[in-house]
């Protein structure tokens, strides 16, 4: 995984505000899009970047496709999101997640969660 990737991914707030929101587990599309208030386009391409990069994985579940932070993570991306971490509790990060917490996102739990 090369650093400067990293990097440049984590220069941009609309990732920056995915990874923060993918940090407690795996989403589809519409579920960041209505967290972060963005949209449909603009979120699939920043979720397209970040896996192009190895930031993400996805898989197809029906219709949606979920987005996962790779377990185990890269360490690289594990120690940013880390750093990150106090960060991630100021706006317009704290909002996203308030907003991610009233969503039903279930469906993208599965089959995954549980394996």
């Amino acid at each position: 995984m090369d650093p400067t990737n990293i990097y440049k991914a984590l220069s941009d707030e609309s990732r920056l505000r995915i990874l923060n929101l993918l940090r407690s587990g795996p989403l589809c599309v519409c579920h960041v899009q209505e967290a972060l208030q963005l949209p449909q386009p603009k979120i699939s391409k920043q979720l397209a970047y970040l896996k192009k990069h190895g930031l993400l994985q996805s898989r197809r579940h029906n219709n949606w496709t979920i987005y996962e932070i790779p377990h185990p993570q890269p360490s690289i991306l594990a120690a940013n999101l880390s750093e990150l971490e106090n960060f991630f509790k100021s706006d317009p990060y704290a909002k996203d997640s308030a907003r991610i917490t009233k969503i039903d996102t279930s469906v993208a739990c599965i089959p995954s969660c549980n394996s």
